[in-house]
């Protein structure tokens, strides 16, 4: 059985196994590999490097998912054919709002798993702006370091969001939120403004 870090564990939560999917950035490709333990029939896994791709193909011949997974080396979404659910984890916001404006296959179904490590309220504003919303969110933590994790699905309705819904978003993780506050106590150095943000902690 593969075992997943809880921010991987929880974008695979997101994951509906019986549509065609891609990880966008796969790595090692331990996500699609359990994605298919869990019954994924048709799984893509997308690098824009080729060393990547070769630990990808490397792990999908290990647990025996040649079959099912299919590689692709890719710029973001460039060259990758229409998916239902898109996973994009790993990356800083900017750089995941950037690969779904590159993405051409955008439909009311299509769904976006998304884990930003950086600037997750510059891709809440983006998402929201460009006509896409935050259906979930889960809070994870790996080796002490808290993110969040988003079920994103196209509206076409473009709205602005609050800052406060720009950096907390849907997740209620204490965990997330304390990361959060730390977050904005720094930034409220240079714009007191948002120290007025900040949320009480559970103890």
């Amino acid at each position: 059985m593969i075992r997943l870090d809880e921010r991987l564990a929880a974008a695979a939560s997101f994951v509906r196994t019986d549509k065609r999917i891609c990880d966008v950035g796969t790595d090692h490709a331990l996500l699609p590999c359990c994605l298919c333990e869990q019954g994924a029939v048709s799984v893509i896994a997308s690098d824009v490097n080729e060393k990547p791709l070769e630990a990808a193909r490397a792990n999908i011949e290990k647990y025996g998912f040649a079959d099912r997974i299919t590689l692709i080396r890719s710029d973001g979404l460039r060259d990758v054919p229409p998916c239902d659910d898109v996973i994009i984890a790993g990356m800083g916001g900017e750089l995941i709002a950037q690969i779904i404006g590159g993405c051409t296959f955008v439909t009311p179904d299509t769904r976006f798993i998304l884990q930003p490590m950086t600037k997750a309220e510059l891709l809440r504003r983006y998402l929201y702006e460009n006509g896409f919303e935050i259906a979930e969110e889960k809070g994870a933590a790996v080796s002490g370091k808290a993110y969040t994790v988003m079920l994103v699905r196209f509206t076409g309705e473009k709205q602005s969001i609050s800052d406060d819904f720009a950096y907390f978003g849907k997740c209620t993780d204490p965990r997330y939120i304390s990361k959060v506050n730390s977050q904005l106590k720094k930034l409220a150095n240079g714009d007191p403004s948002l120290g007025a943000l900040i949320r009480k902690e559970q103890p």
